[in-house]
């Protein structure tokens, strides 16, 4: 069964904002607001068709935002503890609600989410939405909590520092201070007592403005100041409390969830929660972000974790080979750190916390990101993930307000994103308003993204490094090109990424063990079809003569060929 997930990251109230205003720290009432209904069958339909399987809508649950929806109500933010007219996605106000700046009809906001996700399925997508574990809005509080659970922090006792049971850490007797100004135009300066520890484990009642400042963190019976000294024989509240959560959106078909921050919070609430949630609702999976290479492995075994990010690896060094600080060599030894868990690591270029590729502070230009989004794709059997825009090139290099220019796609500001806006076309999404460069962009990654799902050598098969067989020589440059199999049955994709500016005629070596291993017949001249452009050739697949191919500048080729069995 093919199941590769091929994910489209959309930053939801970004995605529909057609306005094209663009006031720096523009409100919402100027600069506009996408909304879930933007998301319509058309809007979805093409999605799929660029080769998604999934779509994770960032920003659906309630947030804090400088908004006022106190007509609706919803309490006031205030805005010291904001960061951007917007505010951010992660910081959560409400953990039962949806946002209402992404509705068309803010008191029927849980409807239009309802809505959404029988469009999404109906569309033949999968639906993703973000969990935030790990720490929530300052001024947080549920006005639609279930009446079976209390609010988190309703039951605290407030005089201690930590209980296992509040669900906060607070400092007694402390008031919330910060390097900055509480007040920012308010009439009033921010006031909290007890303070508590801020989303980014600041233990302490003061916060610097490059914190986390705008969240809190949240208690899972692990006492930080004692050593992280964990309190679980009793389960601690934030647990049953996260857990009630989760099971509240499953029921509402969300098919995964994406949990911000995984390990900043104890593998052994993941290894508690996961298989409840997936008891109650079969099928549901789970992605972690997390940084921390030792700690894979235990979020998969003991978290329970479907899928972990591949950020410190496989990123990080696509990044580095792209931008020429690294050779591409360099990619072999990621599959060699993480071969046992390979098919569970999710690979990506962007998404809403790195820089576009195609901005000044990363490749400069998105046809640079071909050759490593090739690799990030087909590299391996895992998920791949592509952020809205990516696909079209889109340089995030706008000054928004409270995001600076820093060659990101803002997400704590009200904006419209060119690239997106052009493509969708008020709606129409034919592709009129694009520049030829991003229609050929386009077009290459449907190309790619199709051949993932499609190719069972890709999302069912095995994968054979070829690095070792080819050393630098007249004909191959280890330093800007990486070559690789792919192998499901007879059928073999021979895929070679080339990171540099130039086109390139290589010969990969192939050696007599892939035919071995796999029990095929080598073939000095065979028929290949190269899957991105369906272009057909003639090429030796045989450790006698090396395979010529010729690779375009910044890109890739995917040749497939068909061998004979040795039995």
């Amino acid at each position: 069964m093919n199941d590769k997930l091929i994910i489209y990251q959309v930053f939801t109230r970004l995605f529909g904002s057609d306005l094209g205003v663009n006031l720096p720290w523009g409100d919402k009432a100027v600069n506009g607001c996408g909304t879930m209904a933007d998301f319509d069958s058309t809007a979805l339909r093409n999605i799929r068709a660029l080769g998604f399987t999934h779509i994770w809508y960032t920003g659906i649950i309630e947030h804090a935002t400088q908004t006022d929806n106190s007509a609706y109500g919803i309490a006031r933010d205030h805005k010291a503890i904001v960061k951007g007219k917007a505010g951010s996605a992660y910081a959560i106000k409400d953990y039962y609600d949806v946002d209402p700046d992404i509705a068309t009809s803010v008191p029927a906001r849980m409807r239009e989410f309802e809505q959404l996700v029988k469009r999404t399925h109906k569309a033949g997508l999968k639906l993703i939405l973000d969990f935030v574990p790990n720490h929530v809005a300052r001024q947080y509080h549920s006005d639609v909590c279930p009446e079976e659970v209390s609010d988190l922090g309703s039951d605290d006792d407030t005089t201690k520092h930590f209980s296992p049971q509040n669900n906060f850490y607070y400092f007694p007797g402390e008031t919330f201070h910060t390097n900055f100004d509480l007040q920012q135009g308010e009439n009033e300066p921010y006031f909290e007592q007890p303070a508590r520890a801020t989303g980014n484990d600041v233990f302490s009642a003061y916060a610097q403005q490059g914190d986390w400042y705008e969240t809190i963190k949240l208690n899972y019976g692990v006492d930080y100041t004692a050593g992280r000294v964990e309190h679980f024989d009793t389960v601690p509240s934030t647990w049953t409390k996260m857990v009630h959560i989760l099971n509240f959106w499953a029921s509402k078909g969300v098919d995964a969830f994406r949990c911000d921050m995984a390990e900043m919070v104890p593998v052994a609430f993941w290894g508690w929660a996961i298989p409840q949630v997936k008891k109650e609702h079969p099928g549901v999976q789970f992605i972690a972000e997390i940084y921390g290479p030792d700690a894979y492995r235990s979020y998969l075994t003991q978290g329970h974790f479907d899928y972990l990010y591949d950020k410190v690896g496989l990123y990080d060094t696509l990044r580095a080979v792209t931008c020429g600080n690294a050779n591409a060599e360099s990619i072999t030894s990621c599959w060699q750190a993480l071969d046992d868990i390979r098919p569970h690591m999710l690979s990506f270029l962007e998404n809403h916390d790195e820089q576009r590729i195609a901005s000044d502070f990363f490749a400069g230009h998105g046809s640079r990101g071909r050759a490593p989004m090739l690799v990030a794709a087909t590299f391996s059997r895992g998920p791949v993930m592509v952020y809205f825009g990516q696909t079209l090139g889109e340089r995030g290099m706008d000054a928004e307000g409270f995001s600076g220019r820093d060659g990101r796609t803002t997400i704590f500001d009200y904006w419209t994103v060119d690239a997106v806006s052009r493509w969708r076309n008020g709606g129409k999404f034919d592709g009129r308003r694009l520049t030829p460069e991003e229609s050929e962009l386009q077009q290459f990654y449907s190309r790619l993204l199709h051949l993932c799902t499609e190719e069972a050598a890709v999302s069912l098969g095995d994968f054979y490094d070829l690095m070792y067989v080819n050393p630098i020589s007249d004909r191959f440059n280890p330093h800007r090109q990486y070559a690789y199999l792919r192998r499901f049955g007879d059928e073999v994709l021979l895929c070679v990424a080339n990171f540099d500016d130039a086109d390139a005629d290589v010969s990969v070596n192939i050696p007599q063990h892939v035919f071995d291993l796999y029990s095929l017949r080598p073939n000095k001249r065979i028929k290949a079809t190269e899957l991105l452009s369906g272009d057909t050739c003639t090429i030796s697949f045989s450790p006698d003569k090396p395979a010529a191919v010729r690779v375009p500048a910044n890109s890739g080729v995917v040749l497939k060929v068909k061998l004979r069995s040795k039995a």
